[in-house]
């Protein structure tokens, strides 16, 4: 049996059996916050937990790396919709210490690109346009400058509201330990 066919018996368990009920809340978040995290596998139950986190809490947006890479990219819109739209007061981006998009090394990568298919043409084409593939696929070296930059991506984005708190955390994969790196309130205080 497929992964897609594991997935689709078990929910039909799921649904018949009612085990949605302790689920059920409305889509705008209690505690009127918006996470951006890495979208790491460790970070699927640890992260909720080690913030206090239910269902229903919090909206959780994910990127690889907690990066906004792009101002005016999906990562940005769903912060606004958070914030305009969804009742969001305070943004948190949260990166993490041992990140894969720390070590992604673009060439690495686009030699996978070809190897799984996808043809130097495609890749010459895609550059000829304008896009430099090794700046869109590079890495970083370090969280905390990482989410420092995303911090201020959003910060100072020119359709977010300048009173709403952007904090800048690193979480521990392990332990679920947060690390301040930007508070919000204190920046906005200032």
């Amino acid at each position: 049996m497929s992964i897609l066919q594991d997935i689709l018996t078990y929910n039909a368990s799921f649904v018949e059996n009612k085990e949605y009920e302790p689920y059920i809340t409305t889509k705008y978040p209690n505690k009127r916050i918006v996470v951006l995290s890495c979208m790491d596998t460790r970070l699927v139950e640890l992260l909720p937990k080690a913030m206090n986190m239910r269902n229903g809490d919090v909206k959780i947006v994910k990127s690889a790396g907690a990066l906004v890479s792009h101002p005016f990219g999906a990562i940005m819109r769903s912060l606004l919709v958070a914030v305009y739209e969804l009742q969001a007061d305070e943004v948190y981006v949260i990166g993490h210490y041992d990140c894969g998009m720390s070590a992604v090394d673009p060439e690495s990568m686009i030699r996978k690109m070809v190897d799984r298919g996808v043809s130097q043409e495609i890749i010459d084409v895609v550059e000829f346009s304008g896009i430099d593939l090794k700046e869109f696929l590079r890495g970083f070296g370090d969280v905390a400058t990482s989410v420092v930059k995303s911090v201020e991506t959003i910060r100072n984005h020119p359709l977010m509201a300048k009173d709403i708190p952007v904090h800048g955390l690193v979480i521990d994969p392990n332990t679920g330990r947060l690390d301040v790196i930007e508070d919000g309130t204190v920046i906005r205080a200032k």
